[in-house]
């Protein structure tokens, strides 16, 4: 039980460090100032981790590495320590486990992009349906648009609704249950 609650513990803490930084990675690849309320959370957040490791790891094409790395990274660790917590780790083929770890670790990394993603574009929505001229919405907007843009342009809105976001949604759906087929298969339980 208590390893059960320990990992709970864990797994919360990193999917929510780890969102926060794909969230970091997102802001700086479409440009979205940091001068906001949620810009500065995730700055605030991040910087322990993301200034050091920047002398390391050099951006790509105008990507920051020093972001979107240690997302994943901190899931492989989540990754370890369920395993560990199950008591699979003992015993099994060192590479076998290390490939597993890294690859279910990026599995997770995608998972908590998706749920990210999944936030942001219910966000825009209820803030375009409530209160489309709030501090925030411009910041939701911003994070949300590039991925619903090209749902927009394949469906019309009907009786003036946007239907985008509702398509995107349940793609990100089957999107998670593929994930989670996938972790499956890598860990050996398919």
């Amino acid at each position: 039980m208590f390893g059960s609650l320990l990992f709970t513990l864990i797994d919360t803490l990193g999917g929510l460090l780890s969102g926060v930084l794909l969230a970091r990675f997102v802001m700086q690849w479409q440009r979205i100032s940091f001068r906001n309320p949620i810009g500065q959370f995730v700055v605030a957040t991040t910087d322990w981790l993301v200034i050091p490791l920047r002398r390391f790891i050099p951006g790509l094409k105008g990507l920051d590495l020093a972001s979107l790395l240690p997302a994943w990274v901190v899931q492989v660790l989540v990754v370890f320590v369920a395993l560990a917590v199950r008591g699979a780790i003992e015993g099994a083929d060192p590479i076998g486990l290390l490939v597993a770890m890294w690859g279910v670790g990026l599995l997770e990394t995608v998972k908590v992009a998706l749920y990210l993603l999944m936030g942001v574009v219910l966000m825009s929505a209820i803030f375009s349906w409530v209160n489309p001229h709030a501090p925030l919405a411009g910041v939701i907007y911003a994070l949300a648009e590039p991925f619903l843009r090209p749902f927009r342009r394949l469906i019309p809105p009907i009786g003036g609704v946007d239907l985008s976001p509702i398509v995107l949604l349940l793609l990100l759906q089957l999107g998670q249950n593929a994930l989670a087929m996938g972790k499956y298969m890598l860990l050996g339980l398919a």
